[in-house]
């Protein structure tokens, strides 16, 4: 559990995050509406914290975010005191903004480095502001941290495999895809074949690498929050495991962690070695 002190401002900052992945996520409404939405979150964002005075309902009002569902001054009000409390930088929220529009407007990857941009935007803003809300501001950190950040979306997108294709999406970059003879009629057809496992056992393996390169985050913070961390790393390398044992074949099941993970991840972190 996150230390007293930090939860209200992770709160606030989920919250903020929370409403924009929805915007971003919403089948049923046109892809130029939510980005709509997510561009007058932006300003909000930026017109709160210059104090230009739309922390109010009536700018909810004006940009389609009056419904009792979304307090967008609540969450403002609570984001703007967290964000002059912990000095954080609004570059990271407008990063996570910029990758929640992506999401609406790209939904294939041609090679690591587009997937590795998108994800230093949408994954690696959230545990920086993490940091810095423990205190942190140290270069060698945030690299540690972006490591770990950017293993963990990957790992969900080759958890998600099945499900983001559902929804239209492939992460799996073009170059892997090619390089190992995967083609999407085979995933059309919920075929798993040894083309794309080769292409996941490639994917994974890069994965696993960054998961190491970002362990020493866990060891850099005091407190509750290193045992936080070491708990999202041994859960988020657990699901990788998973996903190797089974041939990453998200199609016949798709590996979560349960309550029978829960002791040797307890043993594991027990044991850490720094």
């Amino acid at each position: 559990m996150l230390p007293r002190q930090m939860r209200p401002h992770i709160a606030a900052i989920y919250a903020f995050a929370r409403v924009a992945d929805d915007f971003a996520d919403e089948g049923t409404v046109r892809p130029e509406e939510r980005i709509r939405l997510l561009e007058g979150w932006g300003t909000r964002l930026h017109a709160y914290v210059s104090g230009e005075g739309m922390g109010t309902t009536e700018a909810d009002e004006r940009l389609g975010l009056s419904a009792p569902s979304i307090d967008g001054r609540s969450i403002f009000l609570a984001l703007g005191h967290t964000i002059r409390a912990c000095g954080l930088p609004v570059s990271l929220f407008d990063d996570l903004l910029s990758a929640f529009r992506q999401d609406v407007e790209t939904h294939r990857y041609d090679s690591w480095d587009q997937l590795f941009d998108y994800c230093r935007r949408s994954a690696n803003p959230v545990g920086r502001l993490v940091l810095r809300v423990a205190g942190h501001d140290d270069p060698e950190m945030d690299r540690a941290s972006d490591c770990l950040c950017t293993a963990l979306q990957l790992t969900n997108f080759w958890q998600d495999l099945a499900r983001d294709f559902e929804a239209g999406r492939i992460y799996v970059p073009r170059d892997d895809r090619i390089a190992c003879g995967a083609v999407e009629t085979d995933l059309e057809q919920r075929r798993w074949t040894p083309a794309w496992r080769t292409a996941l056992e490639r994917v994974g393996a890069r994965t696993r690498a960054l998961f190491d390169e970002g362990r020493t985050v866990c060891n850099g913070v005091g407190g509750r929050l290193r045992y936080e961390l070491r708990m999202t790393w041994l859960g988020g390398v657990r699901i990788l495991d998973q996903l190797e044992q089974a041939h990453f074949d998200v199609f016949t099941r798709r590996p979560s962690l349960s309550a029978k993970d829960g002791a040797p991840i307890l043993w594991k972190m027990l044991i850490w070695r720094g």
